[in-house]
């Protein structure tokens, strides 16, 4: 396995003095939804469950664009515009956000300085947070896959995290918290040699490709290496700034005030005669 690690760490660091590499990549995402609003809530049928599960599924089913150059990156949505002039009688699900990883955001990582610098927001409040990027314990394998054309190399890491959930019985909130340990896969290509990755991820000897951690999978779908129009990654600058530490500590807040708020509500309207009801 050490001989493994050095060879890799070799091959990085000769192609990564060898070229200026730049350029962008795409990901697709996906995350499962487990959104439930309680057993024996009245007018909620298992069928208005099952659809709710479809149309979350949908929502967590998006594009990113990861630009890079050897030591920055910049993440983001690719967002589509929305069909300016709905038909006739069409009704638009509107989604509700308790805050961060809207379409908006921008995640900048900068991996020669170890730090990071995300522009979101809270419902509408914008926020920029800035904190040292996460060190992962990553285990380096032998084992390879294919990729599109690129061969990848896999590497895990696991931790124990804190799950935290909010949810409306009844009309009442609850929280609930677990902890559970969780096993991290990644996939990544000496191809690409720049330690980087989707999102927070980072730090293996090669782009990461794919990510999955059982709930969320980050699958590259292409990459376009030193494009002919030059890429230029700016630091985001606007927003209060914050520690990631006092963002997650706000966003907890703002999430139950939320759910306070969502009592007095009739319910969520999801379209096609379906309404999800709060409290009866």
């Amino acid at each position: 396995m050490r001989a493994i690690i050095t060879t890799l760490a070799l091959v990085f660091a000769t192609a990564l003095s060898a070229q200026n590499f730049n350029g962008k990549a795409t990901y697709k995402t996906s995350r499962k939804s487990n959104i439930r609003f309680g057993d024996n809530q009245k007018g909620v049928t298992d069928k208005m469950q099952e659809e709710l599960q479809k149309r979350m599924q949908k929502m967590n089913q998006k594009t990113f664009i990861l630009e890079f150059d050897k030591t920055t990156s910049m993440y983001k949505e690719d967002v589509k515009l929305d069909d300016p002039t709905p038909r006739a009688g069409s009704r638009k699900m509107v989604v509700m956000s308790f805050g961060g990883s809207g379409s908006a955001d921008l995640y900048y990582k900068d991996i020669k300085e170890n730090r990071f610098a995300n522009k979101t927001e809270i419902m509408g409040k914008p926020f920029l947070v800035k904190d040292a990027l996460e060190k992962y314990e990553w285990e380096l394998s032998s084992e390879t896959k294919s990729i599109g054309t690129y061969t990848c190399y896999k590497a895990t890491f696991s931790k124990e995290v804190e799950n935290i959930n909010m949810s409306m019985i009844n009309g009442e909130s609850k929280e609930t918290k677990t902890t559970e340990n969780v096993t991290t896969t990644a996939w990544y290509t000496t191809e690409v040699p720049i330690s980087n990755g989707p999102a927070d991820y980072q730090g293996l000897p090669g782009l990461i490709l794919e990510i999955n951690d059982g709930k969320n999978l980050i699958v590259c779908t292409e990459i376009i290496l030193n494009p002919e129009k030059t890429i230029t990654i700016e630091e985001p600058t606007k927003g209060k700034e914050v520690s990631k530490k006092k963002f997650d500590k706000i966003q907890k807040q703002k999430n139950q005030e939320m759910m306070e708020k969502m009592k007095g509500r009739k319910g969520i309207d999801l379209g096609n005669g379906i309404n999800i009801k709060m409290g009866g």
